[in-house]
Order: structure tokens, then C-alpha cells, then sequence
């Protein structure tokens, strides 16, 4: 399986995070295009937890971690409804056994995209540059719902 590594990360943050408004509103449109099934699987994930925070750093990290994967340029399979239905039992009982054991290998080997997923618990634990940092709630919230993503795309990369 292809891995996205530093490189793919550091560039698609150079590119997300340096749109105007209309650009990363674009590049969004592209995505829900590319992954829509996955978009509405995390949109539903952030209406559950009821968090309008979690909305809107969703929308980024959607954008974020999709252009982690086009530098990578990995070749994803088409995700359907199916794939989440059949994702979620075994997906909820690796988070319940990471939970109660703290062992970050499981979440490691279970997304096959450590480094990926090495990133995403860097973003949720490290303060923004202007000192600001997300309430455990959503630093949880949005590494569950990250990790989600990553995983389904990740287990849908063309061989």
C-alpha cells in the first residue's frame, strides 16, 4: 500500500493553507466530488457529536488530508455507503481497544498510514501558533472522525 509520508503532508499544507477563500472552497468542491460518501460520512460524524467547532475544522482537515493523498498521488477506488457500513463495527472496536489500552500502535496499524496519523495527533495536542488550543472533546472528536477518513481512504488505494 502506498504511504503518504512527511513529504506528501508538508506539501499539502503548503498548498491548503495558503488559498484565499475562494481557492479552498474550490479545492473543497473537488474533494466532496472525489470523496462524497466520505465528506457526508463526516458531516453526519460532526452532527452527531454536536460540536459547530468540529464542523469547521473538519472542512479543513477534508481538504487538508485529500490533498495529502493527491501529493502522494495514490489512485483511490470509488468509497460507497457499503464500504462505511462494513468499516464501522471493526473501526469502533479498534478505537474502544486503543481507548482502554493508550497503545497508539493499534491506531497505527489499523489506518496503515502511521505517519498520516502521527500528524493528526500532532495537530490535535500542539497549540496553534497564536498559543490557541482545541477543548479535549474536540481534539477527541476530530482525531476519531480524521482517523476515519484516513483509514477509509486509505483501505480503498488501487493496487
Amino acid at each position: 500500500m502506498q504511504q503518504i509520508n512527511q513529504a506528501h503532508i508538508e506539501a499539502a499544507i503548503d498548498i491548503v493553507d495558503n488559498f484565499t477563500d475562494d481557492q479552498l472552497e474550490a479545492h473543497f468542491e473537488k474533494f466532496s466530488e472525489k470523496y462524497p460518501v466520505v465528506l457526508s460520512y463526516i458531516h453526519s460524524a460532526a452532527d452527531e457529536y454536536d460540536n459547530d467547532e468540529l464542523h469547521g475544522l473538519l472542512a479543513y482537515y477534508f481538504c487538508l488530508i485529500s490533498e495529502c493523498f493527491e501529493q502522494g498521488k495514490v489512485v483511490v477506488t470509488e468509497i460507497t455507503e457499503d464500504d462505511i457500513e462494513g468499516f464501522e463495527e471493526e473501526f469502533f472496536a479498534m478505537l474502544d481497544e486503543y481507548f482502554e489500552s493508550d497503545n497508539f500502535d493499534l491506531v497505527e496499524e489499523y489506518t496503515d498510514q502511521s505517519e498520516l496519523i502521527q500528524f493528526m495527533l500532532m495537530e490535535i495536542s500542539t497549540p496553534d501558533e497564536d498559543g490557541s488550543e482545541m477543548d479535549d472533546e474536540t481534539a477527541t472528536q476530530l482525531f476519531i472522525v480524521t482517523t476515519a477518513m484516513i483509514t477509509l481512504i486509505g483501505k480503498h488505494i488501487a493496487e
